[in-house]
């Protein structure tokens, strides 16, 4: 069963989405009468998914449970893609009935392992499928947190940029970095749009964060290797890195990020304090470096 708050977050969504669209975009014709609102009318939509205009605005009101043969109507309709059916589904409290493919266990490759291990005052993660974090090196946890506190199905870049207080302040532009990392979400979501696990990322990160709801909304894509990034860190104040990543060559979809500095900076200084401050154990079991 839906709470009030689905309710209202179903409505607040299905709103959001037809102020998105144009008759054009549907097929509509469009008219020289002056639009109160953005996007699509309520009679439009209703008219799209063939159902009465009342029975829609009760739905947009929270008034209503919406059946699975209305959703994917209104699927349709509104033009959801596969990430936005899903995150349709969680709010109303239906089944989502479409066929899912299970996906193998990503792992870590031993080289990848091996090159972590190597590097002891150069914080570095392999960020695997959805941006999951299946490993990371000492100066990645000092830098980001301690990565070995959360389960290994929640080790996730993205999930902890939004949810996560002490990753989320170190970020001295965390909008304009979170807001990259949703484009680079995207960006791969184009390439296996149908994964269960991608979807369950974006319904939960969509229901707890407006900004990310908003952001995934636009449709950016980002496929950049390399950028800097602007940390405060805690305990050495205010780093400036350069993030450079590189993709496995076997098709694992394995990324190593490294972050570096510029030698005889003042960050390249605080980045040497705060590695020599960490244990020099591996950053990671090799088994619970397995996620999906």
């Amino acid at each position: 069963m839906t709470s009030d708050s689905d309710s209202r977050a179903l409505g607040a969504f299905l709103k959001a989405r037809r102020a998105q669209l144009t008759p054009r975009e549907c097929g509509l014709p469009e008219t020289d009468s002056a639009r109160k609102v953005a996007g699509l009318r309520r009679e439009e939509v209703a008219q799209l998914a063939a159902i009465s205009v009342d029975y829609y605005t009760r739905l947009e009101q929270g008034r209503v449970r919406a059946s699975v043969p209305v959703l994917t109507t209104l699927a349709r309709a509104l033009r959801l893609d596969d990430d936005q059916q899903t995150y349709l589904y969680e709010l109303a409290g239906r089944t989502d009935a479409r066929p899912r493919r299970r996906r193998p266990a990503q792992r870590l490759r031993p080289a990848m392992r091996r090159l972590l291990d190597q590097l002891t005052e150069t914080p570095a993660l392999v960020l695997g499928k959805r941006l999951d974090i299946l490993a990371w090196n000492p100066a990645a946890a000092a830098l980001y947190t301690d990565f070995a506190t959360i389960p290994a199905h929640r080790r996730n870049y993205l999930r902890l940029l939004f949810t996560n207080p002490v990753v989320r302040q170190l970020h001295q532009d965390w909008a304009h970095d979170a807001r990259e990392a949703v484009a680079a979400l995207r960006m791969e979501a184009a390439a296996d749009p149908d994964d269960p696990d991608l979807a369950q990322l974006v319904g939960e990160l969509s229901l707890q964060d407006p900004d990310f709801r908003a952001w995934w909304a636009e449709h950016r894509v980002n496929s950049a290797s390399y950028g800097t990034k602007h940390y405060r860190h805690h305990l050495v104040g205010d780093l400036t890195l350069d993030c450079d990543t590189w993709a496995s060559p076997d098709g694992s979809v394995q990324r190593l990020m490294i972050l570096t500095a510029e030698p005889g900076s003042p960050s390249h200084d605080a980045l040497r304090i705060l590695t020599s401050w960490t244990t020099r154990q591996p950053g990671t079991d090799r088994t619970e470096g397995l996620t999906r």
